[in-house]
C-alpha cells in the first residue's frame, strides 16, 4: 500500500492548546483528519501510487530566506525527470560555501520539475528550498552512490561489515542549515534498493535518503521525504536540531527498515507536527551499537517529540534503540496518535547494549488499532559480532506513562525485563484503553518496579505498588520478579 500526502497541514499548535484538556475530543478531530485526509489522497492518486498535484494557477514566488538566493537552473538543471542534476547541484553548493558566513550564507531554490541526481554535499550556512511541485528524485544505480566509512558508534555498516553507501543529500561538520520549501518532495526512489536488499544484492548497507553528521543549528521544516532506500533523516552526532511539519511516506510493507527519523547521539533535538507513515519504526532514538557505541560514548539527550500522527505495521511509532550504547535521556514524547500499527511505542535493548534508558516521559499518547500498545524489551539480541560484553549491562529506570488513552488495543502493555536487566521506576497514571481481546493477563510484566497512580484500565500487573489520586500508598507490590508474558497474545 502507498501512501501519499495529505491535504493541508495539520496545525497542532492551535489543535492542541484548544483541545488537551480533553483527550478524547483531541482523539476523534485528529481521527477525523487523519483518514478524511486518506480519501481525499486516493482521489489523487493514478496507478500505481502515483501522485498528482492539483494545479491552481502560476506556482507561487520562493520566499527568500538568505541575502543571496539562486536557482538550480542557474547552474544547468534540468527539471526533465531525466537528465542528472548531480554537477548543478554540486556547483550550486560551491556557490554558496564561498559565502560562508559573509552576509548570511545564500539560498539554493529549486523550482517545480522533476530534478533527477545522484548523491551531493551540502555546506553550512546553507537554505535549499523546494517549491510547489518540486521534486528531487534519487537515482536508482547504486552504482552512483559513493561509499563511506562505517559510523564509528556502529563498528560495521549496518546490514553488512565494510563501507556503507552514502545518503542522497548529506553533509558533515556543517553548521546553520535548513532544508524547506513550499511543500516540495525529496524523493529516494527506494523500490529497486529494497527489492535487491530482499533478493541478497547488495554488497554494502543502504544509504539514508538524509544524513547529516557532526554539525549543528539544523533545520528540516514544510517539505514531503518518501521511499528512502534505508533510514530516511538520519542526523548523528548533531545539537540543536529542528524537524517541524513534515510528511515522510514509505510503504508499510515490503519498504524494509525505511524508518522516518532516527536522531542518533543528538542532543537538543525537537520534532514536532508531523505526519509520518513508514515501513518501520516512524521515529527510532539511537546512540550506537554494542562496544562501539560505549566507545564512542555521545548519548542522545534532551529530545522533545511532540504533535505527531504516526504509522508502523511492521515495527513501532515511537522506538528508543535498540542501539541505544551511548546512552538516552531526558526525552519527552507528547500528544502523539498512533494507528493501525503493529507497536506504538517501544524501548528495546539488550545484554551488550550497556549504556542507559532514563528520563523518559509519554504524555497524551492515543492508541487506535494497535495490536500491542507499550513495549520495554530487554532481549534484542542484535549484535554487530560476537565481540560484545555480555556483562554490558543497560540501566532501564524512570519511565512515567500519563493519559494514555485509545481502542482497538490487543495487549496495552508488555514490559519485559529480565533478572540481569530490571526495569525500574515506572509509573503510570491516567490510563483507559479499550480492548480487542477479551482475556486476562494483558497487562504483561516481568522485573519491573514502578507504581500506578489511581485507576487505570485494564488493571495493571501485580508488579506495581498502587497509589490513590493525592499520592498515598494503597498497596506495596511483592511481587516486582515475577513474569506475566505471553507473546501468543
Amino acid at each position: 500500500m502507498m501512501e501519499t500526502l495529505p491535504v493541508g497541514r495539520f496545525q497542532f499548535k492551535r489543535l492542541v492548546a484548544a483541545f488537551l484538556s480533553s483527550y478524547r475530543t483531541l482523539f476523534i478531530l485528529l481521527w477525523i483528519v487523519a483518514f478524511g485526509s486518506v480519501f481525499i489522497w486516493q482521489r489523487k492518486i493514478i496507478g500505481a501510487g502515483i501522485s498528482v498535484s492539483v494545479k491552481t494557477g502560476l506556482s507561487r514566488p520562493m520566499p527568500k530566506m538568505r541575502p543571496l538566493a539562486f536557482n538550480l537552473t542557474d547552474f544547468g538543471g534540468v527539471g526533465d525527470g531525466k537528465t542528472l542534476n548531480t554537477a548543478a547541484f554540486e556547483r550550486a553548493v560551491l556557490a554558496i560555501s564561498k559565502l560562508g558566513k559573509r552576509g548570511g550564507g545564500g539560498q539554493l531554490n529549486v523550482p517545480p520539475g522533476k530534478w533527477l541526481t545522484a548523491p551531493f554535499n551540502l555546506t553550512s550556512h546553507m537554505t535549499l528550498f523546494l517549491a510547489e511541485d518540486a521534486e528531487i528524485l534519487g537515482i536508482q544505480d547504486e552504482k552512483q552512490w559513493p561509499l563511506m566509512p562505517p559510523l564509528p558508534s556502529y563498528g560495521y555498516g549496518r546490514e553488512h561489515h565494510g563501507p556503507r553507501y552514502g545518503s542522497l543529500i548529506h553533509g558533515q561538520n556543517l553548521k546553520d542549515v535548513v532544508i524547506t520549501g513550499d511543500n516540495g518532495t525529496i524523493n529516494g526512489q527506494g523500490q529497486s534498493w529494497w527489492k535487491k536488499f530482499r533478493q541478497k544484492l547488495l554488497n554494502h548497507t543502504r544509504g539514508p535518503l538524509m544524513q547529516i553528521m557532526w554539525s549543528s543549528d539544523i533545520v528540516i521544516a514544510n517539505i514531503t521525504l518518501r521511499d528512502s532506500p534505508f533510514w530516511t533523516f538520519h542526523p548523528y552526532d548533531c545539537k540543536n536540531v529542528t524537524v517541524r511539519n513534515i510528511t515522510i511516506l514509505a510503504p508499510v510493507r515490503e519498504a524494509p527498515n525505511t524508518d522516518g527519523i532516527d536522531p542518533d547521539s543528538c542532543e537538543d533535538v525537537v520534532i514536532e507536527d508531523c505526519y509520518i507513515s513508514v515501513g518501520d519504526d516512524a521515529i527510532a532514538i539511537k546512540s550506537g551499537w554494542d562496544q562501539y557505541g560505549i566507545a564512542y560514548a555521545r548519548p542522545s539527550r534532551n529530545i522533545l517529540i511532540r504533535n505527531l500522527i504516526v504509522r508502523s505495521m511492521v515495527s513501532a511509532g515511537i522506538s528508543i534503540g535498540s542501539e541505544m550504547s551511548g546512552g538516552v535521556s531526558d526525552v519527552t514524547i507528547e500528544n502523539l496518535l498512533v494507528w493501525s500499527s503493529r507497536r506504538a511505542v517501544r524501548i528495546k535493548t539488550a545484554t551488550g547494549r550497556g549504556g542507559y534508558v532514563r528520563h523518559i516521559t509519554y504524555r497524551n499518547i492515543t492508541f487506535d488499532n494497535v495490536r500491542v500498545g507499550i513495549v520495554i524489551k530487554t532481549d534484542y539480541n542484535e549484535h554487530p559480532d560476537d565481540d560484545f560484553d555480555p556483562k554490558a549491562l543497560p540501566i532501564v529506570k524512570d519511565i512515567s506513562f500519563t493519559g494514555i488513552h485509545g481502542q482497538g488495543v490487543r495487549v496495552p502493555v508488555r514490559i519485559h525485563g529480565s533478572e540481569d536487566i530490571p526495569i525500574r521506576n515506572v509509573t503510570f497514571r491516567d490510563m483507559s484503553v479499550g480492548l480487542t481481546y477479551k482475556k486476562k493477563h494483558i497487562f504483561q510484566c516481568a522485573f519491573i518496579q514502578g507504581r500506578v497512580i489511581g485507576t487505570i484500565f485494564p488493571a495493571p500487573c501485580e508488579n506495581l505498588d498502587r497509589y490513590n489520586e493525592e499520592g498515598q500508598l494503597v498497596k506495596r507490590s511483592t511481587a516486582q520478579n515475577i513474569t506475566d508474558i505471553d507473546y501468543d497474545i
